[in-house]
């Protein structure tokens, strides 16, 4: 496992060396969002996404999140009402 976070760090230091900020995945920008939907974030971890993820991909995934979290809302009051 060690092994695999020197590797993460080396790329991560590859791509500033190269000036162009590496582009967030889906998967990043979904997780980014989730965690700032409940106000936790690490310092780093928030530091890394303000550089990987663009701004389309943040309101992409705050839209989504948002219908989803709306959705499940819906569907728990339907559920305990019916």
């Amino acid at each position: 496992m060690a092994a695999a976070g020197n590797l993460a760090r080396w790329n991560v230091a590859m791509h500033e060396e190269a000036g162009k900020p590496r582009k967030a995945t889906a998967l990043q920008a979904a997780k980014a969002v989730f965690w700032a939907f409940f106000g936790v974030r690490k310092g780093k971890d928030h530091d890394a996404d303000v550089v990987s993820i663009t701004l389309l991909q943040a309101i992409v995934a705050g839209l989504i999140g948002a219908v989803l979290f709306v959705l499940c809302l819906v569907l728990l009051v339907h559920f305990v009402t019916s």
